[in-house]
């Protein structure tokens, strides 16, 4: 969820690392060099899906509300490094706020 990497020369090498499609959601610290970076299936600012019957509204950016948040939609972000107050089906999931490793979803809903 954006913020991909401190320099965008290291892009495109990490993307070919990575198994499977690769969907930028842009983070404020994404330059037009990592959104051009080869590897990227989309790039958006903003997005909801849904994962295994799970409604997910997915943004760089934390909200205080969004879409389907009172009808039990998980907001996924990054940006704030692990250093907010956790709302209710709000997770931060930016490497830095999980020791620079991925998270399950299942993992995420079961911590709270």
């Amino acid at each position: 969820l954006g913020d991909v990497a401190r320099r965008p020369a290291d892009v495109a090498g990490l993307l070919a690392r990575l198994n499977g499609t690769k969907h930028l959601l842009r983070g404020n610290n994404d330059p037009n060099a990592t959104l051009a970076s080869d590897g990227w299936d989309s790039v958006a600012d903003y997005a909801e899906i849904t994962l295994e019957g799970r409604q997910l509204v997915l943004c760089h950016y934390p909200f205080r509300s969004w879409n389907g948040q009172h009808r039990g939609a998980i907001n996924l972000h990054g940006h704030s490094h692990g250093r907010l107050k956790p709302m209710p089906r709000q997770f931060d999931v930016g490497v830095d706020a999980h020791d620079f490793a991925p998270v399950q979803l299942d993992s995420l809903l079961r911590s709270r």
